[in-house]
């Protein structure tokens, strides 16, 4: 029988240094900033993800959520932002991850697939050579303006579930999470990580007591893991 694993917990949208604060202090193992995209919550300015980023103690992933599409963008963006991870929300060129992580050692790379229907899976697996980490969430980028994330929608967890049992390298799931559908999203996903936004906010505030008791329950009803870490 294999051990059981606590998933990952990435609390996203963070829009201060307080919930910062709030979100590692509750346990979260990283957290989200999101800088400008065609649609969606969260949007802080360049200089306030920066600012944020520079309080994030070690051994806490700080995420720069971008919807830049050119490398020289995404390598100047994350520069200045002096994050240690990166979440690409949109689909980049051939051959961009390779020269992402040339031009960017030592910088994660999380790419994020929408999981739109079962092409999401073909997507995934194609591009998972390339990153360090999947992350799938309930976008679409095909609509005219573009939804990259922050939906608060759930998507088809059994395709979630075909593509972690695929990949080798970590698969964080995302869209629609809150505390009370946590345990069913880790028994049926069993994903290395779970990204939430909109689930641990009350009147678009980070809720403390929602992020601990999502953290707590994500505790409560751990996974069989996706690898080794």
């Amino acid at each position: 029988m294999l051990a059981t694993r606590i998933p990952r917990i990435k609390i996203c949208c963070i829009s201060s240094r307080a919930e910062a604060t709030i979100a590692v202090r509750a346990g979260a193992s990283a957290i989200g900033l999101v800088s400008s995209m065609p649609s969606g919550p969260g949007v802080i300015h360049n200089e306030l993800i920066a600012e944020i980023a520079r309080t994030i103690p070690p051994g806490v992933a700080s995420f720069l959520l971008t919807c830049c599409e050119t490398v020289g963008e995404i390598v100047g963006h994350q520069r200045a932002a002096g994050v240690n991870t990166l979440q690409l929300v949109d689909r980049l060129p051939h051959g961009s991850h390779d020269s992402l992580r040339r031009a960017l050692p030592g910088i994660s790379i999380v790419q994020v697939i929408h999981v739109t229907g079962e092409e999401s899976i073909e997507e995934a697996v194609s591009v998972a050579p390339n990153v360090n980490a999947v992350l799938l969430d309930s976008g679409n980028p095909a609509l005219a303006i573009k939804e990259l994330g922050g939906t608060g929608r759930r998507h088809d967890w059994r395709i979630s579930r075909q593509i972690r049992e695929l990949l080798d390298i970590p698969v964080f799931l995302a869209g629609g999470l809150r505390p009370d559908n946590v345990a069913e999203a880790i028994e049926e996903v069993g994903p290395y990580g779970l990204d939430v936004c909109s689930g641990v906010r009350t009147n678009g505030d980070l809720d403390e007591a929602k992020v601990n008791a999502f953290i707590r329950q994500s505790k409560t009803h751990s996974s069989e893991p996706a690898f080794d870490s």
